[in-house]
C-alpha cells in the first residue's frame, strides 16, 4: 500500500468525510521521482463543527501521528465541516507554493 493510500484510509475511518482529497506534493520539492515524502489533504466532515482550525489540525496530525514520524516530511492540512465547503467557491482551496529550496 503506497503513502497515500494508507493517508485515505486513515482519514477515511477516523472522520467519515463527506470529502477527501490527498495529494502527493512531493513532484513540487527536490526528492527522488517517485517519492512520498510531501502531501496535502483536504478533509471535509462534521466531526470538525465546534473545532477551531488548530482542534482540526491536531486531530489529523494525531490520526497520521506514525506517518509524521516516519515517512511525511511535509503535510498541508485543509479541514472543513460540510457547510463551510458547500459555501465556498471551487477554487477556493489554497494551493501549495512550489519548493524555493534544494536545487529546484
Amino acid at each position: 500500500m503506497s503513502i497515500a493510500d494508507d493517508i485515505k484510509s486513515k482519514l477515511s475511518q477516523a472522520f467519515l468525510p463527506e470529502h477527501l482529497e490527498v495529494l502527493n506534493e512531493s513532484y513540487k520539492h527536490n526528492v527522488p521521482e517517485g517519492s512520498e515524502s510531501h502531501f496535502k489533504v483536504v478533509v471535509v466532515s462534521t466531526k470538525f463543527a465546534g473545532l477551531r482550525l488548530i482542534g482540526r489540525h491536531r486531530e489529523v496530525n494525531t490520526v497520521l501521528a506514525d506517518e509524521l514520524a516516519n515517512s511525511i516530511h511535509a503535510l498541508a492540512i485543509h479541514t472543513y465541516t460540510p457547510e463551510q465547503w458547500q459555501a465556498m467557491p471551487e477554487s477556493q482551496v489554497i494551493n501549495s507554493p512550489d519548493c524555493m529550496g534544494g536545487g529546484k
